[in-house]
């Protein structure tokens, strides 16, 4: 399956809750759960530059997928 892959930054991360959020360079912020850093880890850096993949999630909201790190 070929997704197209969208670009932002990680606006925020709460480690301990292992959720954040990615304002898109469309405008959009979208959540995320840690489980979707596609590197295995658990934790990310707010400001980080990332790509992702946006999915329908949760109770009906988008969500940012398979994040992985630029550069």
């Amino acid at each position: 399956m070929n997704e197209e892959r969208s670009r932002g930054v990680v606006s925020a991360f709460d480690e301990e809750r292992g959720v954040g959020s990615v304002a898109g360079d469309d405008g959009r912020d979208l959540f995320f759960h840690c489980t979707a850093i596609a590197d295995g880890t658990r934790s990310i850096d707010s400001g980080t530059t990332v790509t992702f993949v946006v999915h329908p999630g949760h109770l009906g909201r988008w969500e940012a997928g398979d994040l992985r790190l630029e550069g």
